[in-house]
């Protein structure tokens, strides 16, 4: 029986799927309903596609009656005509349109997102300072990504993702954003369970902040050096020095678009796709070190922030060829960052903190809505040992038990070697189908909604018994 958490969670998720749902329907806006009669006897003609339309422009769909065609407009309360017309909507979004409607989404997840932020800063939650750099390095790949894509629009007229030596070096940043998150939580977390003393990273800002210093201007440099010797716009991120020297057509591939990502750009990707799992698999095994389960509420309240990682990756695969996958993406980071920070106030509320300045009905009202534990289940918090983790791998959000053996340095490069197959696996092996050509929306809601669906039953399972393994 689920609990109130995940039901709320559920609740809110559907909620602003439907507001999401509703907006795209205005904006589409459909035809204006006609008496039957009109309909029929509307002038017809054929558009530049050859397709039916009236004279007032509106797409026409063929009917046939008694062997007799008719012709008439889409019908709004015609369930399936009005799925197949937002269907067809979708498909035809263009560039400029899915900007525009992912924009405000991007922009309205910055509040819930700094609000993230401050309440994982409370003293009370005890969290990694090194954990709460990484996650605030987010804001550096946010602000400087701006300048890339005003650069890909003003010097080439694409959007960033087209332009891969522009978007490789602006997303090293959400790259370097995760590599600390998961560097700071590995550290916090050997020392934890081996009884030891914290490490410098967890209770000092210095360390990780002097590391995103140097990551940060490596990453600019990767644009800087690039834009000083006259680009063009597909020039490859690092100078493609990973692709390789050859091609597959003479094997049955097909040839690779020019906007194709680069060997080094798709690391990038997957690496930050696998690095932010294993930041989840942290969170979750937070809670059981310090002894608060609200502390896997964070994981939860990351997963919509991974699906919209996960829509990224899918947009690339499809070599930007869907552009609705855009505000889709913008959506799912909005809600993540509005789940984080909810999870978050969870976290501090259980640790004991309480906000100054509000009235106490206020926050008594937000205790209800995010179903912060009360004050006898805060006190008696602990995780039993029958509930403990398994010490089997669960998946990649496990690579960090996994590899808890290895330095951070060996760490780090098993991840990167196996992240770098994955890139070769997905760059290459992608061209023997046809999919990524025809840009079918609902193949790509299916590489969307399968692996975060996975994903989240995944964590469900886990949560009822420790010892389910998962599948990746």
């Amino acid at each position: 029986m689920r609990s109130l958490r995940q039901k709320l969670v559920f609740g809110v998720t559907i909620l602003l799927s439907s507001v999401s749902t509703v907006r795209q329907v205005h904006t589409f806006s459909l035809p204006p309903l006609q008496p039957n009669s009109l309909r029929l006897r509307t002038n017809k003609k054929f558009n530049h596609k050859g397709k039916i339309q009236d004279s007032f422009g509106n797409k026409c769909i063929k009917r046939v009656r008694n062997n007799v065609s008719i012709s008439a407009v889409i019908d709004p309360f015609s369930t399936t005509e009005t799925i197949s017309f937002l269907g067809e909507s979708l498909q035809n979004m263009g560039r400029e349109e899915a900007e525009q409607l992912a924009g405000p989404f991007f922009g309205a997840s910055l509040f819930p997102y700094l609000a993230f932020l401050w309440l994982l800063a409370r003293d009370e939650n005890q969290c990694p300072k090194g954990v709460t750099v990484g996650f605030a390095t987010c804001l550096v790949f946010v602000f400087l990504t701006i300048p890339a894509a005003i650069a890909s629009q003003v010097l080439y007229g694409v959007s960033l993702a087209d332009s891969d030596w522009l978007h490789g070096s602006a997303e090293s940043l959400l790259t370097v954003t995760n590599l600390i998150t998961v560097v700071a939580f590995r550290q916090a977390l050997n020392s934890k369970e081996k009884g030891i003393p914290m490490p410098v990273s967890a209770t000092s800002w210095s360390p990780m902040a002097w590391l995103v210093v140097g990551l940060t201007t490596l990453a600019s440099l990767s644009a800087v050096i690039p834009a000083i010797s006259d680009p063009s716009i597909h020039t490859k991120y690092l100078g493609g020095f990973m692709d390789l020297p050859f091609t597959f057509d003479s094997l049955g591939a097909n040839p690779e678009p020019e906007n194709a990502l680069s060997i080094t750009t798709w690391i990038i990707h997957i690496s930050s796709l696998v690095e932010f799992l294993v930041a989840m698999g942290f969170a979750w095994r937070w809670a059981t070190v310090v002894d608060n389960k609200t502390w896997k509420g964070l994981t939860w309240g990351l997963l919509p922030l991974h699906s919209s990682g996960i829509t990224a990756c899918t947009y690339h695969l499809f070599y930007n060829r869907i552009p609705f996958l855009v505000p889709i993406q913008a959506l799912l980071t909005c809600i993540g960052n509005t789940t984080a920070a909810i999870a978050t106030y969870r976290i501090a509320r259980s640790n004991g903190w309480k906000p100054e300045g509000i009235d106490e009905q206020w926050v008594s009202r937000a205790d209800f809505l995010t179903n912060v534990p009360s004050s006898d289940i805060a006190a008696d918090r602990a995780i039993s040992s029958f509930e403990e983790e398994s010490e089997s791998l669960a998946g990649f959000e496990d690579l960090g038990q996994a590899l808890a053996g290895d330095n951070d340095y060996s760490f780090l490069i098993k991840l990167f070697a196996g992240c770098a197959v994955a890139s070769y696996i997905i760059k290459y092996g992608e061209t023997y189908f046809s999919f990524p050509y025809d840009a079918n929306p609902y193949a790509g809601l299916a590489f969307i909604v399968v692996p975060s669906g996975l994903n989240a039953y995944k964590w469900y399972r886990r949560g009822q018994d420790p010892s389910f393994e998962g599948w990746f």
